[in-house]
């Protein structure tokens, strides 16, 4: 499931029909999503309980595993053509604060890092100013999540709750999980995490997954590597005697030693049968509907392991979309799934730590100290 991602000339776009994002057929609620939903933030809850119990601290449902935390600055250019001038992030050039993790998916924090998983990859904004979700009215930021397969295998709430039930009572008996997947149509969809190439984490593509408002319009986005130590990365992959730390090794030697920088990018709607919002679980073909470039990820040299920030966003930060911006609005069921389990998850995960969440308003908050980026640095 590996797409290729060149990346188009985003002024040879501007005359192409998108879709409008409040346009009929975008969003389409199914029977019974609701009820899902709120089976899903259960099941969510007893896998949490259950790595409590497992080790005495509770974690977030998924992404349980920090591999590294970086601060940068995310760069919008100022001649951005006007059908990617969208959304308060992009409508003029700038310069944007971020706070980046990088984690693995799975829900264990124990999760062995020569197990092929998805990564995942999370950013907070910071200076983002606009209309926000009612929850995060008080904050100028606005949280932006990635995954490293381009589609979801949970693609809808439906999916997500029949999937979660066999991985809580077959995870640990592969041959009987795998019994009950190929009976379902999503077959290679569901077993292709099990096959992704389990490489460095800075050599690899992120993808939002699920669609987006872009302000007018509807995308996807992602991040792409763009220097070329970041490219060459590509090619080292996890070996049976790495150890099972390597993933967040690599990243710490990697950020010590080199600069990061990423393209970040966005798909625009054009076609719903092509592009459904309301399958999380199909890519949409580049080829079609080629990634543009809006701005660039920059992350300077830096510690990528510090536990104090480490601590620090794991016991009192919180990532979600829906805090942030209107313009940016999360779509489809996957998201309308991700508004209540992300709360629920969160406030479980504080009620058996005994943290508080802190919601952070400024770069400056952050623990971690990098000339130029955060003060006292």
């Amino acid at each position: 499931m590996e797409i290729h991602n060149k990346g188009e000339d985003p002024k040879s776009m501007e005359n192409r029909d998108y879709i409008p994002w409040e346009a009929e057929g975008v969003e389409k609620i199914p029977e019974g999503e609701e009820e899902d939903i709120k089976a899903v933030a259960k099941q969510i809850n007893d896998i949490q309980k259950a790595m409590y119990n497992a080790h005495r601290h509770a974690f977030g449902g998924t992404h349980a595993r920090t591999q590294g935390l970086v601060v940068g600055k995310l760069v919008v250019p100022d001649d951005l053509p006007t059908h990617l001038k969208q959304t308060e992030l992009f409508k003029q050039g700038g310069e944007f604060p971020v706070a980046c993790r990088y984690s693995s998916e799975p829900g264990d924090a124990s999760l062995d890092d020569r197990i092929p998983q998805p990564r995942g990859f999370g950013m907070k904004v910071f200076q983002v100013h606009g209309e926000k979700f009612p929850s995060g009215e008080a904050m100028e930021t606005h949280d932006i999540e990635f995954n490293s397969t381009p589609a979801l295998d949970l693609a809808d709430a439906k999916t997500t709750r029949e999937i979660i039930d066999l991985r809580m009572k077959y995870g640990n008996n592969q041959p009987e999980l795998y019994k009950h997947l190929e009976a379902r149509p999503d077959t290679a969809l569901q077993k292709y995490r099990d096959k992704v190439k389990n490489t460095h984490m800075e050599s690899t593509r992120q993808y939002s997954q699920t669609a987006y408002r872009f302000g007018d319009y509807v995308c996807k986005y992602c991040l792409v590597p763009s220097t070329e130590t970041q490219k060459k990365l590509g090619d080292e992959t996890v070996k049976p005697t790495d150890g099972s730390d390597i993933l967040h090794r690599w990243l710490k030697d990697f950020h010590e030693k080199y600069d990061a920088e990423y393209l970040f990018q966005v798909q625009l709607c054009e076609n719903l049968e092509d592009q459904p919002v309301e399958n999380a679980g199909k890519v949409w073909d580049p080829e079609k509907y080629p990634w543009q470039t809006v701005a660039r990820l920059v992350i300077p040299k830096q510690d990528s392991f510090n536990y104090e920030f480490k601590t620090f966003w794991e016991d009192h930060m919180r990532l979600d979309p829906w805090l942030g911006l209107k313009s940016f609005q999360p779509l489809g069921g996957s998201n309308r799934l991700r508004r209540v389990v992300y709360p629920a998850s969160s406030a479980l995960k504080r009620k058996m730590n005994a943290r508080k969440e802190i919601p952070v308003k400024t770069i400056d908050e952050i623990p971690q100290k990098v000339p130029g980026l955060t003060a006292g640095a």
